[in-house]
C-alpha cells in the first residue's frame, strides 16, 4: 500500500525518523514538484468520478479544442 502524508515542516524530521525505523516500510520523500501533480491528478480522478455520478456537469474534448 502507497499512502501519501501532508505533515508540518516542523515535524516532518520526527515523522521520517519514524518510519524510517520500521523494517516494514520504505520511505521515499516526494518533490514539491511531484507532490502537486500527484494532487492535480487526484483532484481530477475526484471530479471524473462526481461527472460519471452526474453531480459535476463536463463539456466536450471537442469545445476545449476550439476554445484553443
Amino acid at each position: 500500500m502507497k499512502i501519501m502524508l501532508d505533515i508540518k515542516d516542523s515535524k516532518a524530521a520526527f515523522v521520517m525518523e519514524l518510519f524510517s525505523s520500521l523494517p516494514f516500510v520504505k520511505v521515499k520523500p516526494l518533490s514539491d514538484e511531484k507532490a502537486v501533480l500527484v494532487n492535480e491528478i487526484r483532484e481530477a480522478v475526484e471530479d471524473l468520478k462526481l461527472v460519471r455520478q452526474g453531480t459535476l456537469k463536463a463539456c466536450p474534448a471537442r469545445d476545449l479544442i476550439n476554445e484553443l
